[in-house]
């Protein structure tokens, strides 16, 4: 979002994510009214609606102030969130004391990741490099290094846990940082406007899935997993989210409207999927939350759920219709 002039750096606020930020901010605001109110005229339905609320303030802030100070510190602020998730996951992941060092590995994994991202500009192909990296390489290293140790028991579990760790908490997460190394001339709002949206429309659809849910919701989709669930929520939410998607794609991607018809409807409902596979874990784990790090929200994990899986699809989406860098 910014640009040399004269040895002195520009930077450039574009209109349509300013005014998404407005937007999201009032959309807070109408939220902290209903906080308010909803309790009040229905005791014990809406109790976890203030502090929902509070939070969000606080992740729209930190967020929107990291798309706005550049690449940079998006990149940091998801490393961090990317290492605070990893935390909560192999804190609750049986893991033992002996395997010190493929955790060991997987905190380091973080470093590496955000380490290509930071060093882009070195490679031409960063791209395939980032692709392949950690899921590819990552996993080599680490089933090696406990094979090395000599650590069999419990060791297809254990490389088979840390991986499936490492790859959602830091790859996939990892996706909304390197879409920020986007050049700005190929998004209508920016590589801040592709991320902006991303984060947008992935937590717009749960909150859609949440009040459509409350308002309307009667037949459990997943109730061993989700109890919460319904189909009136998930399918609500989803075309909410689909029709959201298409009428605002022009002003924040580069998509054509039938490609942006497309992302629309792929993007919620891999949303979905990364919600209820999250839970299905926490329910193996024998949790409701992987924290309470995030008052009314649980965990960074819980909160990140949905991008765990919409995050990649939506990056790989854009690279295949629109963004030529990639």
């Amino acid at each position: 979002m910014s640009f040399e002039l004269f040895g002195t750096s520009v930077y450039i606020v574009y209109p349509a994510l300013t005014l998404g930020f407005v937007g999201v901010l009032a959309l807070l605001v109408l939220g902290s009214i209903a906080a308010l109110v909803l309790p009040a005229m229905q005791p014990g339905k809406w109790s976890d609606l203030g502090p929902r609320m509070r939070s969000w303030w606080v992740i729209v802030l930190l967020v929107g102030g990291a798309l706005f100070a550049g690449w940079q510190a998006t990149a940091i602020l998801f490393a961090l969130i990317s290492f605070l998730a990893l935390k909560e996951f192999l804190t609750l992941a049986p893991t033992r004391k002996e395997d010190r060092l493929i955790v060991l590995l997987a905190y380091l994994s973080v470093f590496i990741n955000y380490g290509l991202i930071f060093a882009e500009s070195l490679f031409d192909d960063s791209y395939q490099i980032y692709l392949v990296f950690l899921p590819v390489y990552g996993f080599l290293i680490a089933a090696a290094a406990m094979a090395w140790i000599g650590r069999t028991d419990g060791y297809l579990a254990t490389v088979g846990i840390v991986h499936w760790g490492t790859v959602v908490c830091v790859y996939n997460i990892g996706y909304i940082a390197f879409l920020m190394r986007t050049p700005d001339a190929e998004a209508p709002a920016g590589a801040a406007g592709l991320v902006f949206f991303l984060l947008f429309i992935t937590q717009f659809n749960d909150v859609a899935q949440y009040c459509w849910g409350k308002a309307i919701g009667r037949t459990k989709i997943t109730p061993r997993v989700s109890p919460n669930k319904t189909w009136e929520g998930a399918i609500g939410g989803w075309l909410t989210s689909a029709v959201v998607f298409y009428l605002l794609a022009p002003y924040f991607t580069p998509l054509q409207p039938v490609h942006a018809a497309i992302v629309g409807l792929v993007v919620p409902l891999t949303g979905f999927f990364g919600d209820i596979t999250m839970s299905a874990i926490k329910r193996d784990l024998g949790v409701k939350d992987t924290s309470r790090l995030i008052p009314g929200h649980g965990g960074v994990l819980d909160r990140l759920d949905s991008l765990t899986f919409a995050a990649p699809v939506y990056f790989h989406l854009l690279a295949y219709f629109a963004i030529e860098r990639f």
